[in-house]
């Protein structure tokens, strides 16, 4: 008996959870995107470095650390530090250890707006996923995406 070459095509189950994913990741994104840049002028990807930066020691990070950890390009990352640059957020500044390196660093104003923005973000984060769903289905969802996150993670 011949082996099919062919695509293993999705059932009806299958077709559902990837279009509710599709679904519900784009309008958590947008409701989340937008309750940032209403309250907070700043859109999402602008938070999360400013929340990576808050965390890092004496805020501030090596712009490729920086990058891997927020998921995105180089160069979207230096476009968004240097719009919050632009604002007084964030510095850029030479890393002391390579001189090729360069750090972003969190200001004291970086660190305001972080504070400012954080209680709207949670509130929209909440009503968009975690209180929609029971302990059971948080624990699940928490399991399954880490499982997606962790198989397509680039080996280093």
């Amino acid at each position: 008996m011949a082996q099919s070459t062919g695509p293993r095509w999705l059932d009806e189950r299958e077709m559902a959870a990837w279009h509710g994913f599709l679904e519900a990741t784009s309008r958590v994104a947008r409701h989340v995107e937008q309750q940032l840049k209403d309250e907070a002028g700043l859109s999402h990807a602008q938070y999360e470095i400013l929340v990576r930066l808050s965390g890092a020691p004496d805020g501030e990070i090596r712009m490729t650390e920086l990058a891997e950890g927020l998921f995105t390009t180089k160069s979207g990352l230096t476009y968004q530090v240097g719009q919050l640059e632009k604002r007084g957020l964030v510095a850029r500044r030479s890393c002391p250890t390579d001189v090729r390196g360069v750090l972003a660093v969190l200001t004291a104003e970086g660190r305001a707006a972080l504070r400012d923005a954080a209680p709207g973000h949670v509130v929209a984060v909440r009503e968009a996923l975690i209180d929609v769903l029971d302990e059971e289905e948080l624990a699940v969802l928490a399991r399954g995406l880490a499982r997606v996150g962790a198989r397509l993670r680039p080996s280093d």
